[in-house]
């Protein structure tokens, strides 16, 4: 068996495991793999062929590990659902909204929340406020000047 093999059967058992695993890891080795492969076809020093191997792998990791992440992992551009989906939105205030009193409580889609003013100002009933965050299962909201 020629050394060349060697390199081939790495870099085909390391496809193997990208396949089982997560990261993007084990792919950037079979690339080092293959480079290693090819440069065994040109010399046989297998100093040169291991730091073709690891600059390969390096670059690798640096250059195409990223990309390939990116081009799996476009979770950001999918629409923001359930209670992400309510930053922004607009609701009506159910209760006065009043820190020093504990009160507050909007409707959004026919639904009631607990609110808090983002800025401790008090909010009257039948006012619309903007949703800005959620903390648990209370909405941060400031008012809507118009």
């Amino acid at each position: 068996m020629e050394i060349w093999h060697i390199w081939a059967a790495l870099a085909l058992i390391m496809v193997i495991i990208e396949i089982f695993t997560v990261g993007f890891f084990a792919i950037c080795m079979a690339f080092g793999a293959a480079g290693a492969a090819i440069a065994s076809a040109v010399t046989e020093s297998l100093s040169w062929q291991i730091v073709v191997f690891a600059v390969v792998t390096l670059l690798s990791f640096l250059f195409v590990r990223p990309f390939i992440n990116r081009a799996f992992n476009r979770k950001k551009d999918l629409p923001k659902s359930g209670v992400e989906a309510l930053i922004g939105r607009t609701a009506t205030v159910e209760t006065r909204i009043d820190a020093a009193a504990g009160t507050g409580r909007v409707a959004v889609d026919g639904d009631s929340w607990k609110a808090v003013s983002g800025d401790g100002s008090v909010i009257e009933k039948g006012e619309k406020v903007q949703i800005e965050k959620i903390d648990s299962i209370i909405l941060t909201v400031r008012k809507i000047n118009s």
